[in-house]
């Protein structure tokens, strides 16, 4: 049901206009665009008014505008309904909505335009609320709407996620009878595909008469933020067989969806990438972007390179996906590494201004590199670009000093960070526990819980790897049944970290008793176990678990053997041990 939200009358224009317009001020503005000088005693016409406004909406400063409309004012004119339209869309184009709504009020008729206008126009400005409080209203007074009305508030619920709405306005249009070709099946593809109805976008689109090149990009796109890659890569061949011509948008929508799909982007990313080359559209910002992404993405650095070294006029994203793309995946060398140190020099030399996603990847660089001098530089650059309070940066420079035991230095990055969400903190958290100062970093958990921050499985495990180095069971326990509360304890991370922590405390009853309930385990699981018996004396209880790990299929790592065998050492089992 649609809900009757009446405009809240505001005080009138009259005293809402911030210029005064008086015998002494000659409107010196109006006096350089129409000429012959002015009589503040005579007003003009509508057609001299309505291009004076329209020079205001097009400086994007409502100042003339304000200068217009308080002549019309003092000179008694009576503005016809569009110069109202005129002004009103003046207001809204320069950001002051207020002013459109009560001129909006104020007018003593109105027509479809107007109605449009003060949709469109809160639309524009973000203020979706509003755009759908004068539809209703315009529902309530029956107000004959448009099908630009219709396409205003389908973009509106496409960005609120409005679904019901949505389907509202759908159905008004089918009742209208306006008929849904490109200009309203366009925008209904994009709301249906944003609410997570791609089925009902695709209903749309098929039933649209006369299809045009953003009814295709839509649904593409469509379908590729619903993840239906096969289902896309369908209605891109359809829009082959059909003539349509594939854009840079076409083209590089499908190219991100190779990057989130490995097994799409073998299959079908180098396919497009030859269909590129062959219509010129390579060297396309967008789909050379994309190209570069895909490859860096999926691993295959050679053709990123290549990719990278054919764009023209490089751009901050392109060195971004090839700095990231150097150091992405398990294989990162020194070599790798300094590659990506020379791109971000050579950004730079370029006069292009590194992104908060350049700062924190490099830092995470000099992090892999062991580089802590070129690491402070780029912290320096930072400053510089007055981007220390940005949470990804102040996370990775945390890790970066805690690599080299500055945990003062790590603190002053964190406290310096304004918005800290759960990542900075448990970086701060890892970077005292690393360094062996297990209060400091139960003290900043402790702060964690304080601000009303609810921590990760990979915090309390952090948390809980620091009670047991530092000997804490008792806070330990606390812990545990903060993370029973929260369901945390589900986590086969803080499982095994909660088995380690009594195990190096001795109580291998507790170990023993979490192992038992933990619902599946992993190789960790069972080598903290091996090493909790161990480290107290427990010989035969480790080899017991290190034979049942074995029954079970779990492959011992490297931590397992090492148990293992410093239980047959502290036992005197020489035999075990060679075995």
């Amino acid at each position: 049901m649609l809900l009757q939200v009446k405009p809240t009358k505001i005080r009138s224009l009259s005293t809402m206009i911030s210029i005064p317009i008086t015998s002494n001020h000659p409107i010196q503005q109006i006096e350089t665009i129409y000429q012959p000088q002015l009589d503040i005693s005579h007003s003009l016409d509508d057609a001299t008014y309505t291009k004076l406004v329209q020079s205001s909406t097009h400086s994007g400063s409502s100042t003339h505008g304000k200068l217009v409309q308080s002549h019309i004012i003092k000179t008694g004119y009576t503005p016809r309904l569009f110069l109202h339209n005129t002004l009103m869309n003046m207001y809204l184009k320069c950001n002051e909505p207020d002013l459109a709504l009560q001129l909006f009020d104020e007018m003593p008729e109105r027509n479809i335009v107007s109605w449009n206008s003060l949709i469109s126009g809160y639309t524009q400005l973000g203020q979706y609320v509003n755009a759908k409080e004068v539809f209703r209203e315009a529902r309530i007074e029956n107000v004959n709407v448009s099908k630009y009305t219709y396409a205003s508030m389908l973009s509106v619920c496409a960005r609120t996620g409005d679904l019901e709405l949505g389907k509202v306005i759908h159905g008004l249009i089918v009742v209208s009878g306006v008929g849904v070709d490109a200009f309203l099946s366009n925008p209904l593809v994009g709301m249906y595909s944003n609410c997570g109805r791609v089925d009902q976008a695709r209903t749309v689109f098929d039933k649209c008469d006369g299809l045009d090149d953003v009814s295709w990009n839509s649904m593409i796109a469509g379908y590729g933020k619903a993840c239906l890659y096969n289902k896309m890569l369908q209605i891109l061949v359809k829009m082959h067989q059909s003539g349509v011509k594939f854009s840079s948008y076409v083209l590089g929508s499908v190219l991100n969806a190779c990057c989130a799909s490995f097994d799409f982007s073998l299959t079908w990313g180098k396919l497009l990438h030859s269909c590129s080359v062959k219509l010129g559209w390579d060297l396309d910002v967008i789909v050379g972007t994309a190209l570069l992404d895909m490859y860096a993405k999926t691993g295959d650095l050679n053709d990123a390179v290549s990719v990278f070294n054919l764009l023209r006029d490089k751009n901050v994203v392109m060195y971004n996906a090839m700095i990231a793309g150097l150091l992405r995946g398990e294989d990162i060398n020194d070599e790798l590494v300094k590659k990506s140190l020379k791109l971000f020099i050579n950004m730079q030399r370029h006069g292009l201004k590194p992104s908060e996603f350049t700062f924190s990847t490099i830092v995470k660089a000099c992090i892999a590199f062991r580089d802590l001098e070129f690491g402070k530089q780029i912290h320096a650059h930072v400053i510089k670009n007055n981007l220390q309070s940005d949470e990804y940066i102040g996370s990775v420079l945390v890790e970066l000093y805690s690599s080299w035991s500055l945990t003062n230095d790590a603190l002053s990055c964190f406290d310096s960070t304004y918005k800290r969400d759960i990542v900075i903190w448990t970086s701060m958290i890892v970077g005292h526990a690393q360094n062996g100062e297990y209060e400091r970093a139960l003290g900043v958990f402790g702060e964690l819980l304080t601000f009303g921050l609810k921590p990760d499985e990979f915090t309390v495990s952090t948390v809980l790897s620091a009670c047991a180095n530092l000997g804490g069971v008792r806070y330990g326990e606390q812990i545990q049944s903060y993370s029973v509360k929260t369901g945390i304890t589900k986590s086969s991370v803080v499982v095994n970290s909660l088995i380690y922590m009594y195990a190096k405390s001795g109580d291998i009853d507790s170990a023993n008793r979490m192992f038992e309930v933990a619902d599946k385990f992993d190789v960790v699981s069972w080598s903290v176990m091996i090493c909790g018996a161990a480290y107290h004396g427990c010989a035969k209880e480790a080899l017991t678990i290190f034979d049942l790990m074995i029954s079970n299929g779990i492959a011992p790592n490297d931590v397992a053997f090492l148990g293992v065998l410093t239980a047959c050492s502290h036992g005197g089992l020489v035999d075990e041990g060679f075995r």
